[in-house]
């Protein structure tokens, strides 16, 4: 493993390089929106491991897939009103064409 340094510049192939520092309460909310869908896919495991009828962990991995939506309506709109609106006010109007290609890849 490298050193200190080269772990902190390290970035995965799917996140852009850039940094956001949040707002605690806003972090808050969107660590526990996180926490409660990691409980629920915990629950599913649990489920799977119990063989509990088909529909009913259907039933549990579509409320899932809705938390995680939720998920990414309340981050969008953050990102909208922050660093999108914060960019354009700053004249770097390239921050648009992110914002399309973000939507582009939401709504596969």
């Amino acid at each position: 493993m490298g050193n200190k340094n080269e772990i902190e510049e390290a970035t995965c192939e799917c996140c852009s390089g850039k940094h956001k520092d949040r707002a605690e309460k806003e972090k808050k909310d969107l660590m526990n929106r996180l926490k409660r869908i990691e409980g629920q896919v915990r629950g599913v495991e649990n489920m799977l491991e119990n063989d509990v009828y088909c529909t009913d962990i259907l039933v549990q991995v579509s409320a899932i897939t809705s938390a995680l939506n939720s998920f990414n309506k309340v981050l969008l709109a953050n990102h909208m009103k922050s660093c999108v609106a914060d960019n354009i006010r700053e004249g770097n109007d390239e921050i648009i064409d992110e914002l399309v290609v973000t939507l582009q890849k939401l709504m596969k």
